[in-house]
This record gives structure tokens, sequence and C-alpha cells, in this order.
């Protein structure tokens, strides 16, 4: 219905009655004509506000509320969050600039908060995935560079959309191209998948299960190799001098360098060693009998050497029966079994990184479903640290081959961990102190090397706060439980206002996105995903009603004793 000429052209007094820091004080006294005079107003609205100095500041409104005076009129007061200034043309983040009194204030239009977002981020850098979540018409692009070459955070209770919201930002990533060519873009991205979710959304992805996962044990250091076959809250150093001893001979024995290339060699040296030998050699000295150098002079044994028990006889018991399991467990044999021995260095980043003998593959998901809990930081570790090093062994070689290099790394790596708690959790168990190092590492470190890692957690208040902290940008969908919600306003921003008490609300595929990346933190809609991960709820109440099905339990065996 079309509104008469009058009250459109009616004037409307919107007044800056107070200017803070962080907050700017607005009075209305028609909130409808002011409404009408722009694009439709609502908590997360734009306005603009003018001063005396020619510049426009941009502001977010946070609340409403009603003011009534002592003759019965009802204006209406706006608090709004001020988040840059537009001098020139351009947009500056930051409003703390602006001249008193200001002289206007309306809405934003939709062609103004457009080309903000627009104007802000050179074309080539260019990268889009969602909307303004309070009008779909407003793309929302983020600066792809400071993005993927920064830390990310999505976290997000159960149903908010981070398993969609990741497989959006990755399949859209590994679809992009600076030019017409039929073959991959250069993404490289590794998602450690802790629930079977991503095969799906990744149909073409190098997907590695416990099936076919094949990792060297040789290839641990030296924290992990403790971690995995000792006892280490026992503390026992006899353990630890002999299975020290015994790799380190092991490693000598099979390498096939100079003699001064095997002095070299150390517990930490990424050489292959035999298990089987390490057991053995804790077994002989386990029973080990050593002679006196005297004999009997008498009796049955008249003329032979005595013994005696050595010095480590029976001691070691504990440690050779642990190390006979680790070996005999059928579940390990992705670290143990007859493969690991055989897999070459070479073949195993190969196999990490998506280069395959008959495909390269973008995007490489390690379902890590199948490994048993017990060394699932251990794996994550591994693989971890083995791509940081190999982008740190690719920097120095890109560097001493060109010493005026400024790419360190054209094969740049983003580690994706999905429900990052469950192996960097929070905590100094002996049982994650690998995985903690090696992840904290990277996010300390990381960049520098072209390795960068995207965190996914609904309990992001459980995730290593040295790990969370290095994080430059941050995807925040619905987050219900107060100690996380407390958690990621701390490691937030603190200019964001009201913004941030939204998480609680926020509708599934909602998210508050802020960083580096992004020219305004801001409310968005995340796009669908091309392929759905499986993570759909269970339809238990459909499922319920229907006639009762019927259960092949041997099938289920075969597939579990697999």
């Amino acid at each position: 219905m079309t509104q008469p000429i009058e009250k459109i052209n009616a004037v409307v007094n919107a007044e800056v009655i107070a200017v803070y820091p962080d907050k700017i004080k607005i009075v209305v006294d028609d909130l409808e004509n002011f409404r009408l005079a722009g694009e439709a107003l609502q908590v997360g609205s734009y306005l603009k506000i003018s001063d005396n100095e020619n510049a426009i500041l941009m502001a977010i409104i946070e609340n409403f509320s009603i003011i009534v005076n002592d003759k019965g009129k009802r204006d209406y007061a706006i608090e709004a969050l001020p988040l840059g200034m537009i001098k020139n043309g351009k947009f500056i983040r930051g409003g703390d600039s602006l001249a008193i009194p200001p002289k206007k204030v309306e809405p934003a239009t939709e062609k103004e908060i457009k080309e903000i977002y627009e104007q802000a981020i050179d074309h080539k850098e260019k990268f889009t995935f969602a909307s303004l979540s309070s009008n779909p018409n407003i793309r929302i692009s983020i600066n792809g560079n400071k993005f993927f070459n920064k830390h990310v955070a999505i976290v997000g209770s159960t149903g908010s959309g981070k398993s969609h919201t990741l497989s959006t930002i990755i399949q859209k990533a590994v679809s992009e191209k600076s030019e017409d060519f039929s073959i991959n873009n250069n993404s490289h991205v590794i998602i450690f998948d802790i629930h079977s979710e991503y095969k799906s959304a990744f149909p073409k992805a190098n997907f590695i299960d416990i099936k076919n996962l094949v990792l060297p044990y040789w290839l641990l250091n030296s924290e992990e190799l403790e971690e995995f076959f000792l006892d280490t809250e026992a503390n026992d150093h006899n353990q630890k001098f002999i299975f020290k001893e015994a790799i380190v001979a092991d490693r000598i024995k099979n390498f096939n360098g100079s003699e001064i290339e095997k002095n070299k060699i150390h517990f930490d040296s990424p050489l292959f060693f035999d298990i089987d030998n390490v057991l053995k050699y804790a077994i002989m000295k386990n029973t080990e009998v050593i002679g006196t150098g005297e004999e009997y002079v008498s009796g049955a044994k008249k003329g032979q050497e005595k013994t005696t028990q050595g010095s480590l006889y029976g001691k070691l018991t504990n440690f050779v029966n642990r190390l006979e399991n680790k070996i005999n467990d059928n579940r390990l044999s992705f670290l143990l079994g007859a493969n690991s021995k055989k897999i070459s260095f070479e073949e195993t980043l190969n196999q990490l990184i998506g280069y395959q003998k008959d495909k390269n593959a973008n995007v490489t998901v390690i379902d890590l479903s199948g490994v048993p809990f017990e060394v699932l930081s251990i794996t994550v570790s591994l693989i971890s640290r083995m791509i940081f090093e190999y982008g740190y062994f690719y920097k120095r070689l890109r560097c001493s081959r060109d010493q005026n290099e400024k790419i360190n790394n054209d094969i740049p790596i983003l580690l994706v961990y999905e429900e990052a708690h469950k192996y960097v959790p929070n905590s100094d168990l002996v049982k994650y102190r690998s995985s903690k190092k090696s992840i904290e590492r990277i996010a300390k470190e990381g960049r520098k090397y072209g390795i960068t890692l995207l965190l996914a957690s609904q309990r992001p208040s459980e995730i290593s706060e040295t790990i969370f902290s290095q994080c430059n940008n941050f995807i925040a969908m619905r987050l219900t439980n107060p100690v996380d919600q407390s958690y990621v306003k701390k490691l937030l921003p603190d200019t964001l206002g009201t913004l941030i008490d939204k998480m609680p609300s926020l509708k599934q595929g909602e998210a508050l996105l802020v960083g580096e990346s992004i020219i305004l933190p801001s409310i968005v809609q995340i796009d669908k995903c091309e392929n759905e991960p499986s993570s759909n709820d269970i339809p238990y109440w459909e499922l319920w009603k229907e006639k009762w099905k019927d259960m092949n339990i041997d099938e289920i065996k075969a597939e579990w004793y697999s």
C-alpha cells in the first residue's frame, strides 16, 4: 500500500544525544517514518551519522527503547555500536573521531552497505561464503589471504551448522581459480575427521580411514615413542634406558650410510628401526644371565662356569608384556603392521598431502573414527608434526635456492581439526602431551612456513588456550553453554558491544564473523554447502514410528571385528 505523500515527506527528528567510544545514543521522534526513510530497521541494521567535517560514521543498532515524557509523548531511543568512518569515499574501521555535534542521522541504504564490503577488498583477494543475515542481498566478502594465512576458529553448539559451515568454506576454497584451467587449483586441505562426517561432503577427496591408513611408527619422535610404548606414569628409568638403547642400536644397524653419518644417529632420528628387534632386546635383557668368571669345583656342575642374573633380570617384565601387547594388537596394525615397516617417508607425506599416483586431491579426509582412543593423540601428533616439518624444510629449501625469495611456501596447507577439544584439550594429562605440543607449535610458528589451522569445536572452553588464542579469524555460531560463551567473549575483541551477546540466539547457519579478514564484524548467514556432511540429526521420532526392522548381527560383528 502506497503511503500518503505528506507522510513520506514528513520531517523526522533524529538526534544524537550522547557519543561514547563504544556507543552512540540517538533519539527518534517518529520511528515509522525514520524506518521508511531508508531500509527496513531492526536490531542489527546500519545507521549513518554525519558530522560537521564531511565524514560519516557507520554504526549498527544494538537495541531500541521507548521514552515517554511528562506529556505522554513517545520518543524512541536507539543505542548503536560505532563501526567506522567513511572519509573521501573510503571506509576506515574505528569510530572515535566523530565531530561533535553530529548533524544528521539516517538509516544506511542497501547500496551504501554493499559498497563498504565491496570496496574494502581487492578483487583478486575476495572470498565469499556468506550473506548479511539482516539482508540476504548483501554478500559478505572477506580477504581470502588474511583468512587462510591466519588461524581460524569455528565454534558452535551441536545443531548450529558448524560442520556445514566448515564444508562450505572448504568446498568454495577448492573451487576458486585465478584463471581458466581444468586441473585442480593449488589448495591443500587436511581434515581430521573424528566422527566420519566429511566423506560425503568431499566425494573427490583423498579419503583415508583405519582400513587404508599407514603410518610408520619409526617416524615417531622421542616423546611420541615414550608416550606410545612406555608406562609413563610408572617413571621406570630401566625401561626407558633399554627402550632408547635398543632403538638407537637398530637404527644404526639398518642404516646404509657412512660411519660419520652413523655416529650422528640418535633417539629422535627419523630412520627405520624394527620394533620386533626392540622387543627381542628387551626380552634378552629381562632374562639375561652372565658368567662370573668362576667354575664349579665339585658336584654335577663341576667344571661349568658359574652364572648370575643380569642387572635387569625380571625388572622389565611389565615393559616386555606391554610391548608384546602393542605389537600383537590388530587395532594398531596401521602403526605397527607389516605395511608400516615398508612404507617410505616420501609415500607417507604424499598420501597425506594428496599427491597420489592415480590422481591428485585438494582435500585429504583422515577419518579417525576407527582409531583406538588411546592412540588418537599419538596419531594426530605424528601427522601434524610431519606437515609442520614439511613446511619448515620446504621453506629452507626455497630460501637456499633464492636468498630473495618472498613466498616461503608456494604449496601452503590448511589443517582442519574437527572437534579439536578431543585431542588438544585444555588439560595437562600425559596422554595429550604430544598432540598438544605438535599443534601448539603450529599455532605459534606454522604461519611462517605456510601451515595454518582451522579449529572447529562445540566446546571451545575445553581447547588449549595457547592454541585458541592464536586464532585471528572467528566464526562464532550459536553457543548455549555459559562457560563456552564466556571463554569465546574473552578471546574476541572488546569492541564488539552487544553483537557478541547474540551468540545464544543465532539461528542455524547464522554466525558472528569477526577478524582481520573482514572489514566489519558482521552477523552473517552462511551459504549452504554443495555436498552436505553426514552430520544430520537422526530422525528418532519418525524412525520409531516405522515397522520393526530386522537386524543382521552377523554382518555387524564382521564389520566390528574387521
